[in-house]
């Protein structure tokens, strides 16, 4: 019988020590290759090794750094909410497309349930978010666009809840 990590376009099977390093990496991803073998029980050469297929299998996606948006004037985060009355191919794809486009938007999530489309918006101030909202209703036909501001982040992380290994 065939490992899963020998089948074609089967996402491999992430080891203990593959999920301690993409633990690490999202504590840390500056830190050398030397120290993250450290902290996972592997020397340079294949902790460097394990990184390099992590990340050509798909499953690290990038490193960046994280920047504090106050800092650098994004005062205000807006949840906004839209529904539309076209869901054909061509009007998501004007609307993906246009979305995309703006900086402002942080994610952007087809949905389930009452809203059709939810969007996570930073902005300067409210002048600078009327801006973006002007922008928003004239790229495509929308049904109703609904605007939530965030008086306060109470958690905000990047680093995902690694799974621990399946019970065998």
């Amino acid at each position: 019988m065939a490992d899963i990590s020998d089948v074609p376009n089967e996402p491999r099977r992430l080891d203990a020590i593959d999920r301690k390093i993409l633990t690490v990496l999202q504590d840390d991803a500056s830190l050398s290759v030397a120290d993250i073998g450290d902290k996972v029980g592997l020397s340079s050469t294949p902790c460097w090794k394990r990184i390099q297929r992590l990340e050509a299998d798909g499953v690290i996606l990038r490193r960046v750094a994280l920047v504090d948006q106050n800092k650098i004037g994004l005062g205000i985060s807006v949840f906004v909410s839209v529904e539309s009355s076209d869901h054909s191919d061509a009007w998501l794809k004007k609307f993906a497309d246009a979305v995309s486009a703006m900086p402002e938007v942080m994610e952007f999530y087809r949905m389930a349930g009452d809203v059709d489309y939810m969007l996570r918006v930073v902005c300067a101030d409210m002048p600078s978010y009327d801006i973006f909202y002007k922008k928003l209703i004239s790229a495509v036909a929308l049904n109703n666009v609904t605007s939530r501001f965030a008086m306060e982040k109470i958690k905000s992380v990047t680093a995902l809840p690694v799974p621990p290994m399946p019970a065998v």
